[in-house]
């Protein structure tokens, strides 16, 4: 019963408000030319950390390129022109797969009772 009201919840083509939260999100995303993936942060979860490692350099590189024209733009208090704003895709997911794959990793290592790959510290 809960998991199916979350999923109707969270799901744009079943509810309204989400389909509202998820074109401004879209919106928001376009005007700094980012991905919804480029908002997992490294430093706060290892895990997200192994798996661009994981990535091949160009999907970084792109990543990081992103990320700092985004603070370019912001410090400047600006957006991207409207005819770039109109080719980005802020929705296409790079790093989910990768990501599973090492949470799947993860716990299948703390299944067979092995130490963990690297310990969690947060700064």
């Amino acid at each position: 019963m809960a998991s199916s009201l979350m999923q109707w919840l969270t799901n744009p083509r079943r509810n309204w408000f989400a389909a509202q939260h998820y074109k401004a999100l879209c919106n928001r995303l376009k005007k700094y030319g980012l991905r919804y993936d480029d908002l997992y942060d490294p430093m706060s979860d290892l895990d997200i950390k192994e798996a661009l490692a994981r990535l091949p350099r160009e999907v970084v590189d792109a990543r990081n390129q992103r990320l700092k024209r985004a603070m370019d733009l912001s410090m400047k208090h600006e957006y991207l022109p409207e005819d770039l704003q109109a080719l980005q895709t802020p929705f296409r997911g790079y790093l989910k797969e990768m990501l599973a794959l090492v949470k799947k990793e993860n716990a299948e290592r703390e299944a067979l009772g092995a130490l963990p790959l690297y310990q969690r510290s947060i700064p």
